[in-house]
């Protein structure tokens, strides 16, 4: 199947429809028995209580439909796509279905019944879709088993559609909330059989979205919304040069000042001014003086960086990612050469909502109401920093004004219980300013990229070679992940195999290595994480050798690809919806690339002009992605186009420097992001093949750029090898 949604350039009212997350970290999924406990019950319950049927659900007696769900809604739509999974298993009626969270405190206490609560790494529906699907499936067959019961007839002569049970044989029907209480009695299931595809009614229909209207109307409460009776509000900020710290602060300046309550050290690296508001916190933190100790790092700026980058490209060592036959005999053999260095820099996640957390810290309780992209983390962040036990804290989410991969880590939480921790018995909302949000964040590494392809005499490509050089994010995420040094993480979408990024060229040689230089700037999980720069060193040097060889860019890859059938799938799907080797309006030309990570094969055509201004337009962008199973086609394309104008912002504006050890852009007046009269028209091509569940939210992101890359070489004869855009002179060469 072949579904095809075209979007035009959205208006005000579309961006309120859609957007998107990021990050790649480990799974696990527990047994099969954990997924039905119905007892012990939820933390809080109170005595006469709607029973749940199962950990999973409960069921009013109005046939309500409560799902809990571990992972977290930041705009990209799980709570949607779960709903659906679930919704279809269970056969309830859509219509009267909500969500709630559960806290990993519960989860603690029933042994991980949800799962992890990872939001990241598209990993929302594609890695907890099999423990969703099984809750859903063994509360049905505990509603089925409670109304077989009642009317004494075996539960094989039971069916269920729209929250209503019915006997084959008599006709008789229970609704789900005539039974619930009933169900909630009986013995979870260990096995269950889940539905086949070609019983779907619910997945793969395009629902609308259980969230907009919230959004649409305000009633939608972000962590900056909320507010308690008592609550005060600190605002932090920390050295500006990482690894810097305190040496001293004159609290009595601003001790005085309207609202101020207290002025806090926090840790050894950042102070914070408590006051009745954030206002008037922030006010009197900016005129707090602080002595700061920079430490060695106030020497780095963006050209130390470049020059250690530099040298790792011709280092001697590196670490292999992708390896078959000898790439560098090959190189040292062949009739010529081609040869590229490309760069990609430093950016920020830059949420709309800044960092924040609320926290109620006494000397025997910590509970927490924060966004975050994991809960589970969360609790073991606040815990740790409460100086209590996991069982003593709990993690209360709240919906995201963004994620991006900045929330799967919690530094910002950290500090939040630290200050807390400083007023027992006090609601505090630590509250970050944008400016401290934008200076303290975590980053998408920094890398530069040297490839070489070997050709011979008939200008067959016979090498590889693709030397990275630049960061690691495991090595400061989580150094255990680490695989004897290596970092795999960095080597996504140049893998020989596997769901993370399998590499979607076949050459007889093939070196693929990265000289690990890690910068005192942190980097973390950026949606589309190393897939992003990674996408644009491989394809846009792939047209480069097309057009040294005198090739079609499709044709080339065709032919490299003949080994890679579903990655050509999704290639072919887009070259044709975008009327590929047909003529474009006068002034417009085309681009194209393709990618797999994160589960999915995803690929793009781009159409753009350029003026002889040098001022660019992008016109169209045709995408294709085949996920295995498309849960919502309507979200898929929401995705995407949440993706395309967050992938095509990092490529046009996005980028961090360094100056004096500290991050030089402090707000969106230095770090820019496309303006909607600059988004594309996108068009979306879904081709699922089935067999498998991929990502949606993160791996188109890493098609747009390289194919509006290519398509800017088309148009003006340059090629761009450096980002970002706003840094190039795209007048015709």
């Amino acid at each position: 199947m072949t579904t095809t949604l075209e979007t035009t350039r959205p208006s005000r009212r579309s961006m309120l429809k859609g957007a998107a997350a990021a990050v790649l970290l480990g799974f696990h999924l527990p047994g099969k028995g954990a997924l039905a406990q119905g007892a012990p019950a939820a933390p809080g319950a109170a005595a006469g209580a709607v029973p749940e049927v199962n950990a999973w659900v409960v069921i009013h007696p109005d046939d309500r439909v409560v799902l809990r769900m571990a992972r977290t809604e930041m705009g990209q739509g799980t709570r949607t796509g779960l709903a659906q999974l679930f919704a279809e298993e269970l056969g309830c009626d859509w219509s009267k279905l909500s969500t709630e969270y559960v806290t990993p405190g519960q989860s603690l206490a029933r042994n991980r019944a949800w799962g992890p609560f990872l939001t990241a790494g598209s990993q929302g529906i594609r890695q907890s879709q099999e423990i969703v699907r099984r809750g859903g499936a063994a509360a049905r067959t505990m509603l089925v088993q409670a109304a077989a019961t009642r009317w004494g007839v075996p539960a094989g002569e039971c069916s269920v559609r729209d929250s209503v049970i019915t006997h084959a044989g008599s006709g008789r029907t229970l609704r789900f909330g005539e039974v619930a209480a009933e169900a909630a009695r009986v013995t979870p299931p260990t096995e269950v059989r889940l539905k086949e595809p070609g019983e779907w009614r619910v997945i793969g229909q395009p629902l609308p979205r259980l969230d907009t209207a919230d959004k649409t109307t305000g009633k939608q409460v972000y962590g900056s919304d909320l507010r308690m009776p008592g609550m005060l509000v600190a605002v932090p900020r920390r050295c500006p040069v990482f690894g810097g710290r305190v040496r001293s602060f004159d609290a009595a300046a601003v001790s005085g000042m309207p609202g101020v309550k207290h002025v806090l050290q926090v840790g050894e690296s950042a102070v914070a001014v408590v006051a009745d508001t954030f206002w008037q916190a922030k006010t009197a933190l900016d005129a707090l003086p602080v002595d700061w100790d920079m430490g060695e790092n106030a020497r780095a700026s963006s050209a130390t960086i470049a020059a250690m980058l530099d040298e790792g490209l011709a280092a001697p060592e590196a670490f292999i990612g992708n390896q078959n036959g000898d790439a560098r005999a090959a190189i040292a053999g062949a009739a010529r050469k081609v040869e590229a260095t490309y760069s990609y820099p430093f950016q920020n996640h830059a949420p709309m909502e800044p960092m924040n957390a609320t926290v109620l810290w006494t000397a025997t309780r910590c509970d927490v109401w924060c966004p975050t992209q994991n809960g589970e983390a969360a609790l073991v962040a606040a815990a740790e920093a409460a100086g209590l036990p996991q069982t003593s804290c709990d993690v209360h989410r709240v919906d995201l004004g963004g994620g991006f991969g900045r929330r799967t880590t919690h530094d910002w939480l950290t500090d939040a219980v630290l200050i807390a921790k400083q007023l027992p018995g006090v609601p505090v909302k630590t509250q970050w300013t944008r400016e401290e949000d934008m200076v303290q964040g975590r980053y998408h590494p920094i890398t530069k990229c040297r490839l070489t392809a070997a050709l011979d005499a008939n200008n067959e490509v016979t090498g590889l070679h693709m030397r990275i050089s630049g960061q690691s994010i495991l090595a400061y995420v989580f150094p255990g992940g680490l695989q004897n040094g290596r970092d795999p993480t960095t080597f996504q979408g140049l893998n020989a195999g596997g769901a993370e990024g399998a590499f979607g060229y076949t050459f007889p040689n093939l070196l693929i290595d990265h000289a690990m230089r890690n910068t005192h700037v942190p980097p973390h999980f950026w949606r589309g994480v190393n897939n992003n720069q990674n996408a644009i060193y491989l394809e846009c040097f792939i047209d480069e050798v097309a057009v040294a060889t005198n090739q079609d860019p499709l044709a080339l890859r065709r032919k490299l690809m003949a080994n890679h059938p579903k990655h050509l799938a999704v290639l072919n799907a887009v070259a044709e919806r975008a009327g590929w080797g047909t003529p474009t309006p006068p002034g417009v030309f085309r681009g194209i690339a393709q990618q797999m990570g994160f589960g999915s094969y995803v690929a793009a055509v781009a159409e753009v002009s350029v003026n002889p201004a040098g001022e660019l337009r992008i016109h169209r962008i045709v995408a294709g992605t085949d996920p295995g199973h498309a849960v919502n086609p309507r979200q898929i394309a929401m995705q995407i186009e949440g993706s395309f104008a967050y992938g095509l912002s990092a490529a046009l504006y996005g980028e961090c420097t360094v100056k004096d050890g500290a991050i030089e852009q402090t707000n969106f007046d230095t770090y820019n992001v496309m303006r909607i009269d600059e988004m594309p028209q996108v068009e979306t091509v879904v081709v699922p093949s089935g067999g498998f569940w991929g990502g949606v939210g993160e791996p188109t992101i890493m098609v747009a750029a390289p194919a509006v890359l290519n398509a800017i070489f088309a148009a003006t004869g340059k090629r761009v090898r450096d980002l970002p855009l706003k840094n190039n002179d795209l007048r015709r060469a």
